[in-house]
């Protein structure tokens, strides 16, 4: 979408679930089937803003006209209309809707639910204290109340006296969630008829892949997730938004980022949908409501460092990462359509909370006192009525609570990272902040530290070795440095500064420097690096400039020749690198995301022939039964097809091959979580514990990868 007249690009305002299923829901056969030419012929239709009002130019006698509420999305039908004489059963009216970005849901009301929605017979079921979705980008009215309630459902004394299952999607060592006696111990009758709809709507979508699923098949998937919401099913709906939003967004298909992100999505969805309608107890599927919350107090932040962020829809900005002094995290988040361009200008933009004016570089080095503070449950500091904010004093990362970043071992962090259990986190899917399980909720996600000592290059990486507990102990120059792993840059886009200090920091090996990022969830033994300061205690570190306090943001500062030592003693090189590839698993994920691109089809293609049974074959060699034995069972499932009373083919059964690709993207991810858990220096690897696969058979036990 560009303005009229120009090529500046604008952004729709986001439309409710509802309203653009209402509107795909009124076409006929004939219009649905051009609904995705039309959508995508608008592209390049221009678009003007006026008095609030976006209108949209789609031929001679149509403009179609959206009127956002004060919330700034298009909550209600009436909100769409157009000029034409089929309005508002029309294409134009569809089509632009279908171009719009998914809205935030509001919470749901308790409302009387008719059989026909819930696609299933019976009677009437009205739920109560249903709630908006628990994904990552709800964010709440402060005022409501900070826990989520359940719907009522009756239960029999049986059910009642049915003791409670272990929580399977908790991280190791969790304790198990006790129910009261009284509670409900399953999904009511409702809740699974939702489950069942969200089941075959994400069946449907995975049987079509992402070529083939259109803006009815995403109106479908939508209409399952409304109907999710309204029975409370905050996390079912939470992750069919996520999979909504990640078809829209990812341009392209094949993009290794974004098609994680969406099997990620998929995953999430249909194992929450089917442990739902097989009326699984386990709380942690229902969800809960993540609002914002208001800390007791007031909150001493010191700030730790600045992230860039260049993301999907030409979005770019920055965010500010604070600790507290009990070792809890915030953000500060200024992220707006712009690009990279704009993530590279937004390093020292002014940052306004309320009547407190300053800027990013300032408040990162510096530190804040916040009063009436209001957080996202993701963490991030809103701007809201009654917050009062003053600049305080920042502390490098030597003193006080940003020194507990560097105070546990690189292992331990890769085992809170990257639990064995990772399959089902009640994060929810989509959760682009990272912030995960319920033990994390209102803050955001801790960033990793460590301090190393470089040993070499490895094209636009850096090989490093860990030194203990931040380096104090090398002060006299014997090094007894750990196994070797890589340091990546967290960007390579030249408007950030990332690839210059990667080189000036490469052609400086036995240089001691402690480095905070995060771990790279598709690499073993990977650290994305966004900041590095001096190691105490030890001459061959950095020399930072004393306004710097104590470290360099990658992404904006600029290392030079004069923040280095002149001479420093060159180190053994390393012995060992740890590539990504060297796991065979990669071929149990190039059929998983396969199916996901190109569908059921394709996924049955590329099972035929000698290079499929070669891949189990080198899998079943590696110790990878289990994974050489689903990759097969879904070849075989998704190339088989029913026959009719008359020996005609009858279609393929949609939820016996999506169950099948669940069982084995359960399996993968499990078996990934482990590898990059077990593989990281000083973890002593253990047998990885196997998910709760949904097949047809229970599967062997996970090999050790």
């Amino acid at each position: 979408m560009t303005r009229s007249g120009t090529t500046t690009p604008l952004r729709l305002p986001p439309v409710a679930p509802e309203v653009f299923t209402s509107a795909v829901e009124s076409l006929t056969t004939r219009l649905r089937g051009r609904l995705d030419a039309a959508v995508e012929a608008l592209a390049a239709a221009p678009v003007t803003v006026e008095g609030g009002l976006f209108g949209v130019r789609c031929g001679e006698d149509a403009l179609v006209t959206l009127a956002p509420d004060p919330s700034g999305a298009v909550t209600d039908a009436e909100q769409a209309r157009c000029t034409c004489l089929l309005a508002p059963r029309c294409l134009h009216r569809a089509a632009v809707l279908g171009a719009c970005p998914v809205a935030v849901t509001e919470p749901a009301r308790p409302v009387v639910i008719a059989p026909s929605v819930l696609s299933g017979p019976g009677a009437a079921v009205q739920p109560t204290g249903a709630g908006p979705s628990a994904g990552p980008d709800r964010i709440a009215e402060p005022d409501q109340p900070a826990d989520g309630i359940r719907p009522t459902q009756q239960v029999s004394p049986a059910e009642r006296d049915r003791p409670t299952e272990p929580n399977r999607l908790a991280a190791p060592g969790a304790e198990p969630t006790r129910a009261p006696a009284d509670a409900p111990t399953g999904p009511s009758t409702a809740q699974i008829r939702a489950a069942v709809g969200v089941w075959t709507a994400a069946a449907a979508v995975l049987s079509a892949g992402t070529a083939g699923t259109g803006a009815v098949l995403q109106a479908e998937l939508l209409r399952a997730a409304h109907t999710a919401r309204l029975t409370g099913l905050h996390r079912a709906e939470a992750a069919a938004l996520s999979v909504v939003r990640c078809l829209r967004t990812a341009r392209d298909p094949y993009s290794p980022g974004r098609l994680a992100e969406l099997v990620a999505a998929l995953r999430e969805l249909l194992l929450v949908a089917h442990l739902l309608k097989a009326g699984d107890p386990e709380p942690a599927l229902i969800g809960a409501l993540r609002r914002n919350h208001r800390p007791d107090g007031s909150l001493r932040l010191y700030g730790v460092c600045r992230e860039p962020v260049i993301g999907p829809d030409d979005l770019g900005g920055v965010v500010t990462h604070l600790l507290d002094d009990d070792g809890r995290w915030y953000t500060l988040r200024d992220v707006q359509p712009g690009g990279p361009a704009r993530a590279g200008r937004t390093g020292t933009a002014l940052v306004a909370i309320r009547s407190f004016l300053s800027d990013h570089f300032r408040v990162s080095r510096g530190g804040l006192i916040i009063s009436g503070a209001t957080v996202s449950p993701e963490g991030r500091l809103l701007a809201e009525r009654g917050v009062r904010a003053t600049f305080a004093a920042g502390r490098p990362w030597t003193e006080s609570a940003p020194a507990t970043v560097f105070a546990r071992p690189l292992a331990e962090s890769a085992a809170v990272r990257f639990p064995a259990a990772l399959v089902g986190d009640p994060g929810g899917a989509g959760d682009h902040e990272g912030t995960g399980g319920p033990e994390s909720a209102g803050y955001a996600r801790p960033l990793i530290g460590c301090a190393v000592e470089i040993a070499a290059t490895d094209g636009e990486d850096l090989l490093v070795r860990e030194l203990p507990c931040g380096g104090d102990a090398f002060a006299d120059g014997r090094l007894n440095p750990g196994a070797p792993f890589r340091l990546t840059p967290a960007h390579s886009h030249p408007a950030l500064a990332h690839t210059a200090n990667f080189q000036q920091l490469g052609a400086r090996p036995g240089l001691r420097i402690r480095v905070l990022g995060r771990l790279d969830p598709d690499r073993v033994t990977t650290l994305r690096a966004l900041a590095v300061g001096p190691v105490p205690g030890t001459e061959a570190t950095l020399r930072l400039p004393d306004d710097w306090q104590g470290r360099a943001d990658l992404g904006y500062d600029l290392l030079l020749s004069d923040h280095f030592p002149p001479d420093i003693a060159a180190p053994s090189p390393p012995t060992t690198s740890y590539a990504a590839g060297d796991s065979p698993l990669w071929r149990v994920r190039r059929l998983v995301e396969l199916a996901v691109t190109g569908g059921r089809r394709i996924a049955a293609e590329s099972t035929r022939g000698n290079d499929h049974d070669g891949h189990a074959a080198v899998l079943r060699r590696s110790g990878l039964v289990t994974g050489a034995d689903l990759i097969t069972a879904l070849g075989a499932v998704a190339g088989r097809r029913s026959l009719d009373v008359f020996g005609r083919h009858s279609g393929a059964d949609p939820d016996q091959y999506a169950t099948q690709w669940l069982a084995t993207a359960v399996y993968l991810a499990a078996a990934e979580a482990n590898l990059r858990h077990g593989t990281w220096p000083g973890h002593e690897h253990t047998e990885p514990t196997a998910p709760p696969a949904p097949a047809q058979t229970p599967p062997p036990t996970i090999h050790d990868p």
